[in-house]
């Protein structure tokens, strides 16, 4: 199937700023606690006010892009904000540093994201929309695969000097920010200022989306920072490098199953391939509780990819199953804001039962989650085609 050449390059920009963005994530939790001290909880409220500011910010700017019609300005700060943040983690030595550099960070997700999706949405058909956030995906997952391999390698040559790991993540992000500038335009339309006011309201979605909505927020209630999945990888016994390289896995994963997963949801809707995905996480988490041998994480992370693979690209063709381009920017904000909602709680309660409880209570309660989600979004499924 043929790419748009805004998809491909706006993959290529994606490339880049995951290279840069995972070269530093599997490291940051183990440069907290290892170099600057910081407990487990912190780790966990760092990474949930992280993810939470990126996906609130996500509706706001979402709904933004929309009312004046502009995507790339939106994206062109977001990813340069991204950039930014590298060098300020290399620069911290205490970890409210690290939490203003990772907020920094995600304030750039937010103003990126569901412009950049409205981009990609603009490229698509109701038969190919799958295939094109699911090829999207691929190429973001590509970068985390590179990544994490790379600042290995910069480890062992500089003697697991991570600052400048740091330091040198900004050269990738900077090259994704160059890309968008000078290659990528909006279509003309696009940067029309529009005459309507957009207007939203949550009465007015449509009754499917709604659910969806609700479904993806219970589900985020589980689904805690993978920065837990890298701690517990440690905790069994394996080493800074052995962390890596089973995350590395996980993004090959990634890659090889999202542009299939997407074009299996374009002919088989992609209700049922986002429930397979919520299938997989449930399972896994509950095994990520389970095991006692660290071998398990080289099976686990892969399959853990698919989960990515069937949920990420898949969730934003479902919601534009139900929305126009105009208004695409505040729905794929809005998912992503309920989501972080979700994921910050998650993660804070994550940190709390791995310290007060134990780290299989952190897992089997995000396999519980979304077990729940799972069931209730069949349940419902059927009641409404019935």
């Amino acid at each position: 199937m043929r790419v748009p050449r805004n998809v491909f390059l706006l993959g290529l920009v994606s490339f880049f700023n995951d290279l840069a963005a995972e070269m530093i994530y599997p490291i940051v939790p183990i440069f907290l606690t290892s170099v600057l001290g910081a407990p487990i909880a912190v780790v966990g409220l760092i990474e949930g006010v992280a993810e939470a500011t990126a996906s609130l910010s996500k509706f706001i700017f979402g709904y933004m892009s929309d009312f004046w019609q502009q995507r790339k300005i939106f994206v062109v700060w977001g990813y340069t904000l991204g950039a930014i943040s590298k060098i300020l983690i290399g620069l911290a030595t205490i970890w409210p540093l690290i939490l203003f550099a990772r907020f920094i960070d995600r304030l750039g997700k937010g103003l990126r994201t569901a412009p950049r999706d409205s981009l990609l949405l603009e490229n698509t058909t109701p038969t190919n929309r799958g295939y094109i956030f699911g090829f999207h995906r691929a190429f973001d997952s590509l970068g985390a695969v590179f990544g994490p391999l790379l600042a290995l390698a910069l480890l062992f040559l500089l003697r697991e000097n991570m600052r400048l790991v740091f330091f040198l993540a900004f050269i990738p992000g900077v090259v994704a920010v160059l890309l968008l500038v000078l290659f990528v335009h909006e279509r003309p339309e696009s940067a029309v200022v529009s005459q309507q006011r957009i207007s939203f309201s949550f009465v007015g979605i449509s009754p499917k989306l709604r659910l969806f909505l609700v479904i993806s927020f219970l589900f985020a209630l589980g689904n805690s920072s993978d920065a837990f999945l890298l701690l517990r990888a440690k905790q069994l016994g394996f080493s800074t490098t052995l962390v890596v390289l089973t995350y590395v896995l996980y993004n090959i994963s990634q890659t090889l199953f999202a542009t299939p997963a997407g074009s299996w949801a374009d002919r088989i809707g992609p209700r049922r391939v986002f429930a397979g995905g919520l299938l997989v996480f449930t399972l896994v988490y509950f095994a990520f509780g389970l095991i006692k041998n660290p071998l398990w994480f080289w099976l686990l992370f892969p399959i853990y990819g698919v989960y990515i693979a069937a949920t990420d690209g898949v969730s934003k063709a479902y919601i534009a199953e139900f929305i126009g381009q105009k208004e695409s920017g505040t729905f794929f904000g809005l998912h992503q804001t309920i989501i972080a909602i979700g994921s910050f709680i998650a993660s804070f309660l994550g940190g709390i039962l791995w310290m007060k409880v134990s780290p299989v209570a952190t897992f089997w309660y995000g396999s519980l989650m979304s077990g729940i989600a799972l069931v209730l979004f069949i349940a419902f499924a059927k009641i409404r085609s019935t």
